[in-house]
């Protein structure tokens, strides 16, 4: 039996890396091992099932996985650890997409990828939790490398809940098309807002656009995409930004979505794929940074963006029903990939060659 701690910079609820790491401890300590998660900021519900990262104890571990996806006092600590050391990498938000709205972001996430060019040669093994993030690592230099992928708590999606007042709300004959994640420029809402207008244009105008996840992230990006609105004049009922909301209602927006729809150019894996695809919600998705390599074929992918095909296959997956069938079919295949089997043997793998 080997002990094995995972450090995060920060523990929220609902965080994907976070979530992650907890999934993967549970796993852990199913294959025998003593494993404990360890964070520098912890949400008061999640004290007592996360540790400080000032705990002693989160230095001794035999085998030690760092999720980096921040700069943070982590960094140095990890590499001047005794024990094995195993990097994950969740990819860093390329600075430039802050740089019009935000210095300080712009600064985080510059220093973000430098502090992580600092641990090469200061890791037994550099995973990626896509290929995409895998090849970055590889051309930063770090000579040991894999995929890990993250492991999804798809439960918290298709568990059946009953929220009336918003089902109500959500199955008024307006078709629902669905992003989750902050508003944040990488995500590139505006282009959701373009496609909203050219789709309403061409195809229906019985619509309406759900954003889940914070829109106070970015508030300078946030004024951006309220004014674009305005200036197409479009129905501002249409649109609806939830910012955070507990599981229950996230699973109600999955299971009365029509389609979900991802126009972001910069993902490191993006867990909602994963989501959708187990909401059985056919995902419409540009195929940029690691989007290809998390649905795998899965789902409806475009590339270049013309906004017009985009409306057209969307208008498809709303309405035709043996093409939804088709996809979601497709979708559930790829899913099997992302299951607890197949990250238990990987994880198990993985600590063989760090034993």
């Amino acid at each position: 039996m080997l002990t094995i701690n995972q450090w995060v910079p920060a523990a929220h609820a609902g965080d994907a890396i976070g979530d992650s790491a907890r999934r993967v401890r549970g796993l852990l300590r199913k294959l025998g091992h003593a494993s404990d998660l360890f964070a520098l900021t912890i949400d008061d519900d999640l004290r007592g099932d996360v540790r400080p990262f000032s705990d002693p104890a989160s230095r001794t571990g035999d085998v030690t996985i760092f999720h980096y996806a921040l700069p943070s006092p982590m960094t140095s600590a990890f590499a001047s650890l005794d024990g094995r050391r195993v990097l994950q990498y969740h990819n860093v938000t390329p600075a430039f997409y802050f740089a019009p709205y935000d210095p300080a972001l712009f600064r985080l996430a510059s220093l973000g990828r430098q502090e992580l060019a600092t641990l090469v040669g200061h890791a037994d093994v550099a995973l990626g939790d896509s290929e995409y993030n895998r090849r970055e690592l590889e051309e930063l230099g770090f000579s040991r490398t894999g995929v890990f992928p993250i492991a999804v708590d798809t439960d918290r999606i298709t568990r059946k809940v009953a929220r009336p007042a918003l089902e109500e709300m959500l199955d008024d004959g307006l078709v629902n098309f669905l992003f989750v994640g902050r508003i944040a420029p990488n995500k590139k809402i505006e282009d959701h807002i373009k496609l909203a207008e050219v789709y309403k244009r061409y195809i229906d105008a019985y619509y309406r656009f759900i954003f889940v996840g914070r829109y106070d992230v970015v508030p300078r990006y946030y004024s951006m995409i309220r004014a674009l609105m305005a200036d197409y004049r479009l129905l501002h009922d249409r649109f609806i930004f939830t910012g955070p909301i507990p599981d229950e209602e996230l699973a109600v927006y999955y299971q009365r979505s029509a389609v979900y729809v991802s126009l972001s150019e910069h993902e490191g894996f993006c867990v909602p794929l994963i989501e959708s695809m187990a909401a059985d919600l056919p995902v419409l998705a540009f195929a940029a940074a690691a989007v290809p390599d998390t649905l795998g074929g899965a789902g409806v992918q475009f590339a270049p963006k013309d906004l017009e095909v985009a409306a057209e296959l969307l208008g498809e997956l709303a309405f035709n029903d043996e093409v939804r069938a088709g996809v979601i079919a497709g979708q559930r295949r790829r899913l099997t990939d992302f299951g607890d089997a197949r990250i238990a043997r990987e994880l198990e793998s993985l600590v063989q060659n760090q034993s």
